[in-house]
């Protein structure tokens, strides 16, 4: 049982500590809001997001979803679209950041939310990394401990994108230069298009198999 604990929670900190666009985002709010709860919508549409990812790998439901070659072209066609769309508009807001004491120019809510599911759930990387790794991985358990594996990877999911919301919002109040803070979204930006080019790339490989 504890082996199943501590193998859920570092296999899910090793998946979720790279930087991508999901991380880069979260991380962007905090550093652009003034109060901590006003990034709590990004924070818990995110970990939210891979609650269900999670879940539906460790019940093998993704897996499924996933042989289907159509399915996965789908998800990277959205996913780059999407992706090469949230880059522009966090592109051309970079420049609007103010600092703390002047407050800020992050996204409202609804924005928070929408954005943050797209790079979340229309990852096909993402989507593939959960399914191959921790689906594959809790096969080796039944019962309470898979429960126990499974519920592990998402709390750590979810202390991630708080810390990390938190982190952004710590720095955003310490850096005094909007113009060192305009880095942060540029920065973030350039991840999104980089993952976008990713997708895209995958998916040309995909549909040259299907041709």
């Amino acid at each position: 049982m504890i082996g199943a604990a501590i193998h859920g929670f570092i296999l899910a900190l090793g998946l979720i500590l790279p930087l991508g666009a999901q991380n880069t985002f979260v991380f962007t709010q905090g550093t652009v809001h003034k109060r901590f709860i006003k990034v709590l919508p990004v924070i818990v549409t995110a970990a939210l997001c891979d609650t269900i990812l999670i879940a539906l790998a460790v019940l093998g439901v993704s897996v499924i979803v996933l042989e289907n070659d159509w399915i996965k072209a789908l998800l990277y066609l959205l996913g780059c679209g999407f992706l090469l769309y949230t880059g522009w508009v966090t592109w051309r807001n970079r420049n609007r950041v103010h600092t703390h004491s002047g407050g800020s120019n992050g996204f409202s809510a609804r924005k928070q939310v929408g954005f943050a599911f797209t790079v979340s759930l229309l990852n096909p990387h993402a989507i593939l990394d959960t399914v191959g790794v921790i689906g594959t991985s809790s096969i080796q358990y039944a019962g309470l401990a898979k429960l126990v594996f499974a519920i592990l990877c998402i709390l750590t999911s979810w202390l991630w994108f708080i810390s990390l919301g938190a982190a952004g919002q710590f720095i955003g109040q310490r850096v005094g230069s909007s113009r060192i803070l305009s880095l942060i979204p540029a920065i973030s930006a350039v991840i999104m298009w980089g993952t976008a080019l990713y997708l895209g790339f995958h998916l040309i490989l995909l549909l040259q198999e299907r041709i």
